[in-house]
C-alpha cells in the first residue's frame, strides 16, 4: 500500500473485516510505520481487555500487530493456510467482542417483546467495563488529552454527527482525555471527565448491534457504578458515574437529550 489507509480501513482491519488483499496492503503499510502499528496494537489490547472483563477471561497479550511480526508475515503471505490461521486468531482476539452483542434489545417501537427483553438484558455492560478499565485508573494514557475541552472536535472527526458532549463544568467536572475503542460494528469511544478530587465520569459512544437495536432512556447499577444510557442519531450512549456524581449526570442529560 503506497497511500495511507483511511481510518475506516484501519478500524476494519482491527475488526477483522478486510479481505486478504486489502488486509495485506494495510499490514504492509503498518510494517513501514511502526508508530502507527503500535497505536493499532494498543486498540487491539483495549478490545481484548474489555472482552476479557466482560466474559471473565484472562486477557492474552497478542503480538499480532508488532511491526517485526508484520514484516515476517508478509514474507509468508502466499501460504494460504497461514493466512487463514491469522484471520482466525484475529477473530478470536478482537472479533470476540461480538459477545457484547448478546446483550441486545429493541426499542418499544420496534418490538412488542421489548419489555421482556429489557427485563433480562444488561444494557451497556461494555460502557461500565470501559469506565472501570480506563476512567477509574489514572495510569492509563489516553489517546487524546483534553486541551480547553476540545474533545468534541476529536469526537466529530471519528463519528458521523455524534451528540454534543454534556457540559459538566458547572459541577466542577472537566474533560481530561479520550480513548478510542473497537467493536465488531465499528469504532467506539470513551471521554473521561474528572473533578478536582479525582472523581471520574465517563461518556461512552458506540454503534448499535448488528440488528440496529437502539435504547430508550434508562439506567442500571453495577456495584458502585450507575450507567445512564440512551440512543440518539444512530448511536448508543452511556454515561457512567458513582456516588453523588450520578446526579450531576442526570441534570446534564435532562438538558441535552
Amino acid at each position: 500500500m503506497t497511500t495511507t489507509p483511511s481510518e475506516y480501513e484501519i478500524h476494519a482491519y482491527v475488526d477483522g473485516l478486510l479481505d486478504g488483499e486489502r488486509r495485506a496492503a494495510v499490514e504492509d503499510w503498518l510494517a513501514r510505520h511502526p508508530e502507527r502499528a503500535a497505536e493499532v496494537q494498543a486498540w487491539q489490547r483495549d478490545a481484548q481487555s474489555l472482552r476479557a472483563a466482560l466474559l471473565g477471561d484472562t486477557p492474552a497479550v497478542s503480538a499480532e500487530l508488532d511491526p517485526t511480526r508484520l514484516r515476517a508475515g508478509l514474507a509468508r503471505r502466499r501460504n494460504a493456510r497461514y493466512a487463514m490461521a491469522a484471520t482466525v486468531l484475529l477473530s478470536l482476539g478482537v472479533g470476540g467482542i461480538g459477545g457484547w452483542q448478546m446483550r441486545e434489545w429493541r426499542t418499544p417501537e420496534s418490538s412488542a417483546a421489548a419489555p421482556a427483553a429489557f427485563a433480562s438484558a444488561k444494557p451497556m455492560g461494555d460502557a461500565i467495563e470501559a469506565h472501570r478499565l480506563f476512567a477509574s485508573r489514572r495510569d492509563l494514557r489516553p489517546d487524546r488529552t483534553a486541551r480547553s475541552d476540545d474533545l468534541q472536535d476529536w469526537l466529530d472527526a471519528r463519528f458521523r454527527e455524534p451528540m454534543r458532549l454534556p457540559d459538566l463544568s458547572g459541577a466542577g467536572f472537566r474533560q481530561v482525555g479520550a480513548r478510542l475503542l473497537a467493536t465488531e460494528q465499528g469504532a467506539a469511544a470513551l471521554v473521561v471527565y474528572a473533578d478536582a478530587g479525582g472523581n471520574a465520569i465517563s461518556f461512552y459512544i458506540r454503534p448499535p448491534g448488528p440488528r440496529r437495536y437502539l435504547l430508550p432512556r434508562g439506567d442500571r447499577r453495577d456495584g458502585d457504578l450507575l450507567a445512564q444510557y440512551w440512543s440518539r442519531g444512530g448511536y448508543n450512549y452511556a454515561m457512567v458515574s458513582s456516588g453523588e456524581s450520578a446526579d450531576v449526570v442526570r441534570r446534564a442529560l435532562d438538558g441535552a437529550i
